[in-house]
């Protein structure tokens, strides 16, 4: 009789022991998770909507990206349960569909592979630049896009009318001087000498972004403002202006998808005639 009470004992300490467990596993999970929204048991949370969000963001463009995404997905929850409760068994079976359209996906994703690893290298940078002079209309800038750099150092910062000085200069022993004091001083430093950007991916970083863009940049090349904290330094080298035609080395990478995708069909098929070769060489292929 002692045996069995001493067991029962154990048994409820047990019970009660992982009844705690539990409680303290779903209430870490509840900090760690906080819940955004509910439709039925389906939960949206925090976590969830950081996965979904890009994080290089501003806190404007976040909370509207969060916002459009919670109503889709409770949108999307809404018509599932719908579908779930107004569909026969028959209807809600769509394993082959999943099947196929998951096929279609590998098999696009590995196609596109192939294509950009053995057709991009044979691009000549010949055939490049005669689509790039033929279709020259179709390239027309649709933004304003600068070379050059941007700094932001602290307002106490040491030495910064000597940035000021390598800033007017730009020589190459200037902004070799510029890079090394970026590394002691800059909270930010941008540099695209080389690399044409568009003008308000830069513009974004200043305190009060330029509204004339084009009249700005006709007449500046170096131009310096301040914040509460920081002073701002941007160099443009060059520029290029909306309706214009758009450098060669901007419209490259696109140049180079549109050659890719004329010659996709040719390419997929010659691939298909390899594989089903290959296959039946290795005999892959039955028929019966």
């Amino acid at each position: 009789m002692q045996m069995k009470l001493k067991t029962l004992l154990i048994l409820s300490l047990l019970v009660v022991v992982t009844a705690l467990l539990l409680t303290c596993d779903r209430a870490k999970e509840e900090l760690t998770s906080k819940a955004v929204v509910k439709v039925g048991s389906e939960v949206l949370t925090e976590s969830d909507l950081k996965e979904v969000l890009p994080p290089d963001v501003n806190d404007e463009d976040s909370a509207a990206l969060a916002d459009e995404y919670i109503n889709r997905w409770v949108r999307n929850k809404l018509f599932l349960r719908q579908a779930e409760s107004n569909l026969t068994e028959e209807e809600k079976d769509v394993s082959q569909m999943l099947d196929e359209y998951r096929t279609s996906l590998l098999v696009n994703k590995y196609q596109q592979k192939m294509l950009e690893q053995k057709y991009s290298p044979l691009l000549k940078n010949e055939e490049i630049q005669q689509y790039y002079e033929q279709m020259q209309d179709n390239f027309t800038l649709q933004e304003n896009i600068i070379k050059g750099l941007i700094m932001k150092v602290p307002l106490d910062a040491p030495g910064q009318n000597e940035v000021r000085r390598w800033c007017r200069s730009a020589s190459s022993e200037s902004l070799v001087q510029l890079e090394n004091y970026s590394l002691q001083n800059a909270r930010m430093y941008n540099v695209f000498l080389d690399t044409w950007v568009p003008f308000q991916r830069i513009n974004a970083n200043l305190p009060d972004p330029v509204r004339n863009e084009e009249r700005f940049l006709k007449y500046n090349r170096y131009y310096e403002t301040t914040d509460d904290q920081y002073r701002y330094f941007l160099l443009v080298t060059d520029s290029q202006f909306i309706g214009s035609i758009a450098p060669l080395a901007y419209v490259e990478e696109r140049i180079k998808a549109i050659l890719m995708n004329k010659k996709r069909g040719e390419f997929i098929k010659d691939l298909e005639k390899q594989l089903y070769e290959e296959a039946l060489q290795q005999k892959n292929i039955n028929f019966y």
